[in-house]
């Protein structure tokens, strides 16, 4: 059984306890959660989402000839019955991107309000962390979430950053103001309109945010900076430690000999936490064989030509020229660890 079945089977006999004051005998009230299925809920989202689109302008002449915007200066209207658009306003649904994905063997449809591209070089990868400025509220209006400046880990948001983020790019540069604060200048910016599926759809792993499971959410947000991660300090970015190129870090608890996920030694840690990756005993930075300096003799035999410095990459060494690098090939267990 596949661990995303395990985490269905788990939540479909979740309880929730309620926060009211406990009685005398200690019994709390019992909130039955119902697990909903995601192809149906999608539907119902989708619906949702189009309705909104289609019902709610932006004030887009703002963003005309704006090199710089930001969400600060994005107002969304609900346009009342009768009502025509008011010139330099946009209906949403005219200016937006549409989008598909499968996620959890659900078909998704999400939407992108592009304001601004970014004009960094850099865009982040899925495994990334950035730094933004967001706000999340439901189609209500109803804000639950808001940051004016944070660094977050995509590994640890919800399906939708992940699928949204990497579309924009950082930040063009920036000015360290007097104050000790800094302005992010021509950054990307946006709004990201996702089903709960993409979102807070509960999960073996996200029993959080109850009141929010099942409804379709909106991200407003500008992309400051993205950061590179590395999360095993092993010397792979974790971006490559996608083996399969899901963008999802998965394991097969069913077999652990999988070699469609991001496993490679089979032992039930993913490859971008993993510090061993191919289970050989010689840790994946010591894996890093190139000298990088040809005149320096760093192990001090008097030949300085075959020095095992590494050059920070483990992925381009591959000893026995078999084409698989010897951080992920157990037959190669060079060491640069003198």
């Amino acid at each position: 059984m596949s661990l995303r079945k395990i985490g269905f089977l788990i939540l479909s006999f979740v309880l929730v306890f309620s926060s009211c004051k406990k009685d005398d005998d200690n019994d709390a009230d019992i909130i039955v959660v119902e697990l909903r299925n995601r192809a149906e809920q999608q539907v119902i989202d989708n619906d949702s989402l189009i309705g909104y689109l289609e019902t709610h302008y932006y004030n887009s002449g703002v963003f005309v000839d704006n090199s710089d915007p930001t969400i600060t200066d994005l107002v969304i209207t609900e346009l009342a019955a009768g009502e025509a658009v008011p010139e330099g306003h946009t209906l949403l649904k005219d200016n937006i991107e549409t989008h598909d994905i499968t996620y959890q063997e659900t078909d998704y449809v999400y939407y992108i309000l592009r304001l601004n591209q970014g004009g960094g070089d850099k865009s982040p990868y899925f495994s990334d962390s950035v730094r933004v400025k967001y706000e999340g509220s439901t189609l209500d209006g109803d804000i639950f979430d808001s940051r004016v400046e944070a660094d977050i880990d995509l590994t640890s948001t919800v399906f939708g950053w992940v699928e949204v983020m990497p579309q924009f790019k950082e930040m063009a540069d920036f000015i360290e103001n007097g104050d000790g604060t800094i302005n992010f200048l021509n950054h990307g910016a946006g709004v990201m309109f996702i089903p709960s599926g993409l979102a807070y759809f509960p999960s073996s792993t996200n029993t959080s945010n109850s009141s929010l499971w099942y409804s379709p959410l909106i991200f407003k947000f500008d992309l400051l900076q993205t950061i590179e991660n590395d999360h095993d300090n092993d010397g792979v970015p974790s971006h490559l430690e996608d083996l399969n190129n899901d963008q999802d870090f998965n394991v097969n608890f069913d077999d652990l000999t999988d070699e469609t996920d991001d496993d490679t030694d089979g032992d039930g840690t993913p490859d971008y936490i993993d510090t061993d990756d191919d289970g050989d005993g010689v840790l994946t930075i010591y894996e890093d064989l190139e000298d990088t300096d040809l005149t320096f003799d760093s192990d001090g035999d008097g030949d300085p030509t075959n020095d095992k410095d590494g050059d920070g990459d483990p992925t381009n060494d591959d000893t026995d020229g078999d084409g698989i690098p010897n951080y992920l090939d157990t037959d190669d267990k060079g060491s640069n660890n003198l």
